[in-house]
């Protein structure tokens, strides 16, 4: 069996690995000059910064892919625990260390609001139910089939589905400043608290259940071990060329066309490519597509954009935490402008990523190295980031400064940042969305691009844009769909 993968971020490379290990003859292909899409490297003097996740959940997902072939996962790679996992800095500029120690986080809870100690106790055992139905179940189930999604659906009405994380989180946290820091894991997959499916819940016992990681040199090393195991397993990697078509015969896929005219002959074509430019734009505007199928492509709601800056100083800021997550003022106001309103706010909230806190080798000696994030409207929203992306910049420059920060602008010796420009025109997303569709409802399991395309044969998909959804254990998960379907 002949299988092309497009794309190498952790779902296309996962899925290369799983085909190779069924024995598949498997070429992938990555229009960038380096692997990783979302999670590529970038290095400036002496600096190295992840170009996109750096929160690791779930190791054994990573493993498993060495594992296929007999291989010890430490030969390659080095995956670290942190003791605190995100520190949360409110508008009032208190602190919160979030991690695993369960007695300290219930003293913390306690000193804020000591009757929601057992609110939290209560939380969290019903996330572990959502976890144990929505990813130790379903997150590697295919959902290609309307009678998967109804067998499931009393299951996940009985777990309260049909509430947004932030409800669910309200009905048993009172306190305004510890309801924010309990529901803002769907910020991580590209979802709004207020409209995400409470499945997505489960990710707060996720990172309870195996901890928060932190990959030695940077999750690019993760890349680069994946990258070695595939020389080695005879996987044929082509960098530096982009998939310009897929050629179908009907609607029967029979290989791919690159930018340098090449084409190769292929029974299968797996996308870790956005679905909808897949659709859009590799496949001459899928004329075969069911107006049923053309209804569900439209109505999609897209992830937000991000803006990401990333800098190193020559001061070190040694009370900063290897992550941080700074509120601003407004949340939900917020968040709706982002979302619904498409509109730039100056009340930003962020997250700041300090690898050199754990990891001396991503800054030069006594510098220290950080990337921070910070959630934006789309590209649906028009704004012209080449005005507004040095304006934005020098925000969150401000605002760090006064927050966490002390002097940081005549600290800063190397910068850059990314707009959804960057998501857009390099990663080919939607709008230039961070994580390809929201994580709602209406748009999980059956409801998303599903793994076995709708309209051809031989055409999958792994990545952000499919079941089970975007971070890189929702990825992973998806690369274990294909391995049942294919």
């Amino acid at each position: 069996m002949n299988s092309v993968v497009i794309g190498s971020g952790f779902g296309g490379i996962a899925a290369a690995l799983r085909l190779k290990a069924k024995g598949h003859q498997v070429t992938l292909i990555e229009k960038h000059p380096d692997l990783g899409g979302r999670a590529r490297v970038f290095k400036k003097n002496g600096f190295t910064y992840d170009g996109g996740p750096t929160v690791i959940t779930a190791p054994y997902l990573i493993n498993e892919l060495f594992e296929l072939f007999k291989k010890d996962p430490n030969n390659y790679i080095k995956l670290s625990p942190l003791k605190v996992w995100y520190q949360f800095v409110f508008e009032d500029n208190s602190k919160f260390n979030y991690s695993g120690n369960e007695s300290e986080m219930k003293k913390q809870i306690e000193a804020i609001n000591m009757d929601d100690v057992k609110g939290y106790e209560k939380l969290v055992n019903f996330t572990k139910k959502i976890f144990n139905k929505g990813f130790i179940e379903l997150a590697d189930v295919p959902f290609d089939k309307p009678f998967v999604m109804m067998q499931q659906l009393p299951a996940l009405l009985k777990l309260k589905s049909y509430k947004s994380v932030y409800s669910l989180v309200s009905s048993y946290i009172k306190n305004e400043k510890l309801r924010r820091m309990l529901s803002m894991h769907p910020l991580l997959v590209g979802g709004n608290p207020f409209t995400t499916t409470s499945i997505y819940g489960l990710i707060l016992y996720l990172e309870k259940k195996w901890g928060i990681h932190y990959s030695m040199g940077g999750t690019g090393n993760i890349i680069k071990g994946f990258e070695k195991l595939m020389n080695e397993v005879g996987i044929k990697i082509i960098k530096g060329h982009e998939v310009k078509k897929i050629i179908s015969n009907g609607n029967k896929i029979t290989g791919v066309q690159l930018d340098n005219q090449t084409n190769i002959e292929t029974n299968n074509v797996i996308c870790n490519a956005d679905p909808p430019a897949v659709y859009e734009k590799m496949l001459n505007g899928n004329s075969n597509s069911s107006l049923m199928f053309k209804w569900k492509k439209n109505r999609m709601e897209y992830s937000m954009g991000l803006f990401v800056y990333y800098f190193g100083t020559k001061k070190k800021y040694e009370n900063v935490e290897h992550h941080t997550i700074k509120f601003g003022n407004k949340y939900k106001e917020h968040l709706d402008d982002i979302f619904n309103n498409k509109k730039l706010n100056n009340d930003i909230s962020y997250y700041l990523h300090r690898p050199s806190a754990t990891d001396k080798s991503m800054a030069p000696e006594g510098h220290d190295c950080f990337y921070v994030l910070v959630p934006v409207p789309n590209n649906q929203s028009k704004i012209v980031w080449s005005t507004e992306g040095e304006k934005l910049k020098d925000l969150v420059i401000d605002k760090m400064e006064k927050d966490l920060m002390p002097n940081l602008k005549e600290n800063i010796v190397e910068d850059f940042y990314l707009t959804p420009d960057y998501f857009e025109k390099d990663l080919n997303t939607k709008y230039g969305s961070g994580f390809s569709i929201q994580p709602k409802f209406s748009q999980s399991a059956y409801f998303r691009f599903h793994n076995k395309s709708e309209i051809y044969d031989g055409l999958y998909f792994v990545g952000a844009g499919t079941h089970p959804g975007a971070g890189v254990p929702g990825v992973l998960s998806s690369a274990k769909v294909l391995d049942k379907i294919l």
